[in-house]
């Protein structure tokens, strides 16, 4: 990830309250607080509010959240204390993002398939659950908008703090604005697929341009790796999209083909850096194939090859020295290193310049 998103505050985040409460409170303490009913919910007023609304909605939404709340339930009823635990490690390890993408060794992370070991009907109950909550069908309730607002006026606010304008997860593609009426999809850093109980905390949302969300990290697990050729994977670092501070990475880029209009992503290197991150590298290279794009932006005619270009007619044949251009695009970098991919450009022109092509 080239650079961390600012957090955003929002109403939104009620809605993750709401779900907290409903598993601490009502699911954890099933076995010792009777038959379900409304009751369940009366220390969280709104929450009581919209569950009655819900029940008394014949909406698809609604029956959707209060029937999988009251099913949850009735199989939470049947765990042991020991179990419980453990479901209330799992929960708070999912919900950590910081520390899960550190690989904090006392943080229990757990998937669907953790959980269906000993519990498989509980495990299909949450996905059903977890997976839904994220639905139009249900965000759009009237009922539950009171309660928590509205999504699209979370992205509007969170462009309005994150003014980069560049997807961070690439840095080549734009990302919708404040101007738009229509904004990028969130991803679900840990693919609401794969995990429960954090598919709608905003700590676990991130927006991404279509290419890195859609095309390239689709359902993959950034916290683990691959399987081997032996089947096994492993737990690996990854940037956390909410770092509070910032990092910055290091890109080199050396080219093996001096004719640089047969120039193919075989003839180049891409070298990155610091090495304090190599993990977060080596991860966020595999999931969002940076280095195939960054190559193949490289040999595009009206990218890595105009860049070429553009020096040599407008400076170089002009009788301007190229230095004076690399000095210029150096400050740009600083300045605004995303701006027209300048973080890209300038390894490349620098690698240009070293093969004896300025």
């Amino acid at each position: 990830m080239l650079f961390p998103y600012t957090y955003v505050p929002h109403q939104m985040e009620r809605m993750q309250e709401f779900i907290n409460f409903i598993f601490h409170e009502v699911w954890c303490k099933a076995s010792v607080s009777g038959p379900f009913d409304l009751n369940l919910f009366a220390a969280n007023a709104d929450l009581r509010e919209l569950m009655g609304a819900f029940y008394y909605s014949d909406a698809k939404g609604a029956d959707f959240f209060y029937g999988h709340v009251e099913r949850i339930y009735g199989l939470f009823s049947a765990l042991t204390a020991d179990q419980i635990n453990q479901l209330q490690q799992w929960y708070q390890g999912n919900n950590d993002l910081e520390k899960v993408c550190a690989i904090d060794p006392a943080t229990h992370l757990a998937r669907y398939v953790d959980i269906a070991v000993n519990h498989k009907e509980l495990a299909a109950q949450l996905g059903a659950f977890f997976k839904g909550l994220y639905s139009q069908s249900l965000l759009n309730l009237a009922a539950l908008r009171d309660k928590i607002g509205d999504i699209d006026d979370h992205y509007k606010t969170f462009v309005q703090t994150n003014k980069a304008g560049k997807c961070p997860f690439c840095g080549i593609n734009d990302l919708l604005s404040e101007y738009h009426t229509k904004r990028e999809a969130y991803d679900h850093y840990l693919p609401k697929a794969l995990y429960p109980f954090n598919s709608i905390n905003f700590r676990n949302l991130v927006p991404a341009c279509h290419h890195c969300n859609s095309s390239y990290k689709t359902s993959q697990n950034p916290a683990y790796t691959p399987k081997d050729p032996a089947g096994v994977v492993r737990r690996r670092a990854v940037f956390y999209p909410y770092k509070t501070t910032q990092h910055s990475i290091e890109l080199q880029v050396v080219l093996h083909q001096p004719d640089i209009a047969k120039l193919t992503p075989a003839d180049i290197t891409l070298l990155f850096g610091p090495a304090a991150v190599t993990e977060e590298l080596d991860t966020w290279k595999d999931v969002y194939g940076i280095e195939e794009r960054y190559k193949a932006k490289l040999c595009g005619e009206n990218d890595g090859k105009y860049w070429l270009i553009q020096v040599l007619d407008e400076w170089k044949e002009g009788g301007r020295d190229t230095n004076e251009f690399m000095s210029a695009l150096a400050r740009q970098v600083q300045k605004r290193p995303y701006a027209d991919c300048n973080f890209l450009r300038k390894p490349f022109l620098d690698a240009c310049k070293k093969i004896g092509l300025l």
